[in-house]
Parts: structure tokens; sequence; C-alpha cells
């Protein structure tokens, strides 16, 4: 027997102890936190109206929360980052495009300089991304001068300093990807892989010209090739960043009864992806759709989707996941100082044009819309571009159509009524030509059809004044519109007529899947809308809403 060892049995017992604490840091599962935004379209400011939700003292109703805009989101983001070290901050898509003035008179530099200040690190492209088409989209990420406009900043655009995603997104001729389609990080050692795409509609809902030479691959289907590749390196923790959602029926951090492309597309994805965060629709909405997360936070940057998930240092799987929508409430957060800096060197160059009064409201103009689908901001958006093309000179226009997913936000009634061109712009950010055309009266049949054939959820065209029809709910797609009820000026349309009709250059070129209209003959192209937006304003007002009779409906 070995003499007796003070020496050696402290030696076995620190051995033992690191065993436990070995064994105890193995099986203790790794946190992670994920934070997630989704369809800021360059709202570095509180939009009007912030963000609606359940009232808390009746569920009946619904309460508007004023929230939003870099400065208080920033402050939100900081503060759950701390919360965990283990974090990082990503997107799903459409972060600029369809921005209000402040952004997009510098092409949305200001929101990608935000975001990059604010430590985003990954996104995925969304549809508004293509609005000024893949160079454009290059540009961002790289930086630089625009090519026609120039450097209008207060200094040079570097880029973005988070990566964008576009696993689902090809150059035809190439083959390849424009965009890296996932990126990886690791915490504490163990991956955890974001892929980013948008959807698989977006040459139907952006300008044509946007995309050519791409090709937009199914969700799912790209989704699916890329686990094998992720697992061969090791990767099992697998998020998704997917422009494309949902339509849920309950408040902003629930699930009820969603619907709408992202529940088949999340059915279809292999088992291993572990989290879907998703965006386009401009809901809220906190689920488990086949037994997986799947979350969305709102638009404009009201919500920030704050993600916890627990993996297995073992296997590096996640093993629990939940979610909680963080409404970023102005009255709540702080004025990050960063953000502030930012804002008012670019504040300070838009003021001159931002400010200028160009007409008076006489009450709210709403985008919400009546069971018709007809809306009162829709109805005076149409008679502008009606009234600015409806001349000999001009167009000779008798008929317009203005698409609502043009009608970015409410226009809002305040001090005396005075409507500046920024809030006008934040209405119709998108600079589009107007565009006059010939169509019968059978093409115009067709196009109204248009409205339910093959659409994620019903686009009611708006339609100016002297124009009516009827719809039926209860028959069947494709012959929804009863053709004697189409009438222009009391008079009914006749099928052989020819008739001048009026859209914006993005619905000219088919887009939001209206194909009919690249039928129309005899173009004629005029001012942008906003062009007619302000001068119909300075010309009319005070302005107020209409009587919404234009659009009945039955059933």
């Amino acid at each position: 027997m070995k003499p007796f060892s003070l020496l050696a049995v402290a030696a076995h017992l620190v051995l033992l102890g690191s065993g436990v604490a070995f064994a105890q840091s193995v099986s203790v599962p790794l946190d992670v936190s994920i934070l997630a935004i989704n369809d800021f379209h360059g709202n570095l400011e509180p939009p009007t109206g912030g963000i609606r939700i359940r009232d808390p003292n009746d569920s009946a109703k619904q309460v508007a929360v004023p929230a939003g805009g870099s400065e208080a989101m920033a402050t939100l983001v900081k503060q759950l980052k701390g919360a965990n070290r283990n974090s990082i901050f990503v997107a799903a898509g459409d972060l600029i495009g369809a921005s209000p003035l402040l952004s997009a008179l510098f092409h949305d530099e200001p929101t990608v300089e935000s975001l990059s200040l604010m430590g985003l690190e990954a996104s995925a492209v969304g549809n508004h991304e293509f609005d000024e088409g893949k160079d454009e989209l290059l540009r961002m990420q790289n930086g630089g001068c625009h090519p026609k406009d120039g450097c209008r900043g207060p200094h040079p655009f570097k880029g973005a300093g988070y990566q964008y995603l576009a696993a689902s997104t090809v150059e035809t001729a190439t083959g390849k990807t424009i965009l890296p389609a996932y990126s990886v990080k690791e915490f504490e050692g163990i991956p955890v892989a974001f892929i980013g795409l948008t959807l698989k509609a977006t040459p139907s809902i952006v300008m044509p010209s946007g995309v050519a030479g791409l090709t937009f691959q199914d969700e799912a289907e790209t989704v699916n090739a890329l686990v094998p590749e992720l697992r061969a390196k090791g990767i099992e923790a697998i998020v998704v960043l997917i422009h494309e959602g949902g339509f849920p029926t309950g408040d902003y951090n629930e699930c009820p009864g969603i619907s709408g492309p992202i529940v088949e597309i999340v059915k279809k994805i292999d088992r291993a992806v572990d989290l879907v965060i998703s965006g386009h629709t401009h809901r809220a909405y906190n689920c488990r759709i086949d037994d997986r997360l799947v979350t969305s936070g709102d638009k404009f940057g009201t919500l920030v989707t704050s993600i916890s998930l627990k993996i297995d240092r073992a296997t590096r799987d996640v093993v629990v996941s939940k979610a909680d929508n963080v409404i970023v409430r102005t009255d709540m957060y702080a004025r990050d100082p960063e953000q502030t800096a930012l804002l008012q060197d670019y504040q300070k160059l838009v003021a001159p044009l931002a400010n200028r009064v160009v007409g008076v409201l006489a009450a709210s103009l709403s985008k919400v819309d009546t069971p018709t689908g007809e809306t009162p901001l829709g109805d005076v958006i149409a008679d502008t571009q009606l009234a600015a093309t409806s001349t000999e000179r001009d167009g000779k226009a008798v008929i317009a159509f203005m698409n609502p997913g043009g009608i970015r936000t409410d226009l809002l009634k305040k001090e005396g009524g005075k409507v500046t061109y920024a809030e006008l712009f934040a209405v119709q950010p998108f600079s589009n030509a107007l565009v006059t055309m010939d169509l019968s009266g059978t093409q115009i049949k067709a196009l109204l059809e248009q409205q339910w054939t093959d659409q994620s959820k019903p686009r009611i065209l708006q339609v100016s004044k002297g124009f009516t029809y009827t719809w039926d709910n209860a028959r069947s797609v494709g012959d929804r519109v009863l053709a004697d009820s189409i009438t222009l000026n009391g008079r009914p349309v006749a099928m052989d007529m020819t008739y001048r009709v009026t859209v914006n250059s993005f619905l000219a070129d088919g887009g939001d899947g209206f194909s009919g209209l690249k039928q129309g003959e005899n173009l004629q192209y005029g001012p942008s809308d906003m062009d007619a937006f302000s001068a119909y304003f300075a010309g009319n007002s005070p302005i107020a809403p209409g009587p919404l009779d234009r659009i009945k409906r039955l059933n």
C-alpha cells in the first residue's frame, strides 16, 4: 500500500470537481437571443398612427399606440441585446423601398446607415429591395454614389454594415445567387445558420424591368436544398428569414386562424429548420405552425420580435423556442443619441421640400378598405390621376385606376388641416409616372376580374369619379364583376368601345398581377403620381372624403 498523500487527494478532488463542472456546462442549454424586424420601409421617424392593438379595456375595439422610429428602436434593441451576450439582430426584408421622404429622397441611404448603426447583422431581401433594380440593391450592400443622382447625403455612403441574403434569387445567365444564400454566426462555439430569401412571386409585384434576368425560385425547395450543405458543416440550428407571410385574426402577439402563403411554405420546409421569421404582409403574429415557431413584427418599425432559443450543447440543435413581439413605444424608450444625430444630418437637407404646405384637408382620408374594397384615400388618388391626364394635351383620360398596395399610409388631418409635401409623399412614395392608354370595354372587364385572380388576397383597384361597377362575392373567380353594372358617367361601358385609361407605370408594366394592362395601346406618359397628387391638393383644397359609392358589392 502506498503511503497516504494529502497532495494526491487534493489533486483527485480538483479533477473530480472539474469533471462535474464540465458535465454541468454540457448539460445546461445555450441561451441565444434573436431580435428581428421586417418591413421597416425607411420609417426613420415614427409612422403616422403607430400600431393598432386590441383595447385592453374592451376586446371588441382597437386602440392606436404611438410607436416606431429608429431612435426608440435603437434604444430597445440595445436593451434587449444587453440582457444576453449571445444575441443577434436580423430582419426579414423590405427594410427599404416605399419609404417616407426623409429616406427616399436619398435613395434609402439613411435607412441603411441607421440599421447598420443599430447593429443589424443579416437580412433577407424583400420585394421592395428590388424597386430600383438589382444593381441598386448591390449598391445598398456595397456603397457608392447613386449612378444618376450622385452623392446627395451629408457624408459618403459606405453601404450596409449588415449582409443581405438572397438564397432564392438567381441570375438566369450564371445560375448563381446575386447575394449569399445564408450567413452563420457562432455563439460560444455553436453555429447558427440564417437562410434569407424573398417570395417566389416577386416578379409579379415589382416593376418587371427591375428584376429582368433574375429567377425567383420556390421558397421551400430553396431552403430544403441548403439543409444538407449546412448539416455537412456541422450546423444543426437553422433559422429562415423569409419575406413572405400570413394573415392572422388575432392581436399582435398571438396567432389564431392564420392563413396565407406562409402556412403552406412552413409545412413544406425540412424539419431541420427550427425557426421561421417572416414578413411581407405587414401583420404581427407569434405562431406555431407545423409545431415550429413562426413570427412577424408588423411594419414600419413598430415592433421588435424578441426570440429566445435554447440550444443543446451536445447536439447543437434548438430544443426550446419562444417569442415576444415588443412594441417600440415612443413614450417608453428614450431617443438614441447616435440615431438622433444621423437623422438630424438628413433632416436639415430635406426640410425645405418636406415642410412645404401643398394643400388643406377638411377631414382625414383613410386607406382602410370597406367591404366593397373602396377607400376614401383611394378615391382621391384616382381622382388626382384622372385630373392630371384628362385634357387633350395630357392624354384625354376618362377613367383612372390606382393599385391599393401603392397607397402606403393614411392621410390624417393635423394643425388646421394643412398638408405638407412630406405627408403626401408618405402616402405615395414610389414616384411612378402616369401612363394613359387605350383599353376596350372587354379589356376593362377582364382587368377588374384580375382583382381576385392569382392574388394572395383581393386587390381592389381604386377608381376615379364617374366610374362604377358591382361585384358579387358569391360568383366564381374570373366572373365576379357584373358586366351590365360597369358604367361611366351614368352610361354603360360598351364592351366593343375604346376608352382612355390612366394608371401608374408600375401597373402599366403589369405590376400586382394586373397583366391585362400590358395590352393597352397608344400609350402616353405623363407627370409623376406625386406631381399629380400635390397639384390636385393645390388646386382643389380643402379635400374631403367622398361618399364611397363607386364600387358596390353583393353577398
